[in-house]
């Protein structure tokens, strides 16, 4: 039992779902949740990301077996198939049921989330349009946050925007220690038509652009944060993925600088306290 647990942990992609959850959370408490609501928030994210993971593992599990893929419980008999198809059914109901804490607007918006980032596993991940899925899930995200809020408020256009580039920019960035792997067994999203040059551009880019969409969005002029942040948001990824080339072997290093991003934006929405 306890070696299917583990199992199960480790296919949920866990260092990504603990970093969305731990920015939801954060964004939620910052936005002016409740300890209750930010509860709420943060158990339909970490529910959604469960399902995401483990879709993902059980989509990919014949190409993962195919290109060698030993850090992958299904491959190695940790986890059986069926039990991960059940995992993912029931962390899929799971996310609008806990959604609805928030109401109806905040449940469609996470369900939202949810079927953009379900539609990449399978079947968008392989088309030119692999990078939309990210964009509307992470676009969501916050979206989600503030409807969620009592009276349901209207999440800031410039928010949404920012987390959608947000998303684009990770996914870019996810892609590309598999970029060998994913080529030798037919994925050509739009990263894979890139290349390993084109991605990185794309994702710094996109990064960029989404750190400037918080510092300039909110009313008011940037402040010296916001420009630090928009300072990070250049030399995290490059510092990254400088760090990721001299590893040997597949590499998360870029994933996690768009994670680091990431967290920067949320310190910096959070501590200017004009969200919403």
């Amino acid at each position: 039992m306890s070696t299917r647990v583990l199992g199960l942990v480790r296919a949920s992609h866990p260092e990504p779902a603990a970093a969305v959850t731990v920015v939801a959370a954060l964004l939620a408490a910052g936005v002016g949740h409740s300890v209750a609501g930010v509860a709420a928030v943060a158990l339909t994210v970490l529910a959604s990301q469960l399902a995401v993971g483990w879709s993902n593992d059980l989509i990919d599990a014949d190409r993962d077996a195919a290109v060698g893929r030993t850090d992958k419980p299904v491959t190695t008999g940790e986890v059986a198939r069926p039990t991960l198809a059940r995992a993912t059914a029931v962390a899929a109901v799971a996310v609008p049921v806990l959604a609805l804490a928030g109401g109806l607007a905040a449940a469609a918006c996470a369900t939202l989330g949810l079927v953009s980032a379900l539609l990449y596993n399978r079947p968008l991940k392989s088309t030119p349009v692999s990078v939309l899925p990210y964009a509307v899930s992470f676009g969501a995200l916050p979206a989600f946050v503030v409807l969620a809020l009592p009276g349901s408020p209207v999440p800031p256009a410039w928010l949404v925007a920012a987390a959608a580039l947000l998303g684009a920019g990770a996914h870019f960035a996810n892609v590309l220690p598999d970029l060998a792997d994913d080529a030798r067994t037919g994925v050509r999203g739009l990263p894979h038509r890139l290349g390993p040059v084109g991605s990185r551009l794309a994702a710094a880019g996109l990064l960029l652009a989404a750190t400037v969409a918080l510092v300039l969005g909110p009313p008011g002029p940037p402040s010296w944060t916001g420009l630090s942040a928009v300072a990070a948001a250049v030399a995290v990824p490059a510092v990254g993925w400088y760090a990721g080339r001299a590893t040997a072997g597949r590499s998360a290093t870029a994933f996690r600088a768009v994670l680091v991003v990431a967290l920067i934006d949320v310190v910096l929405l959070v501590s200017s306290g004009r969200v919403v």
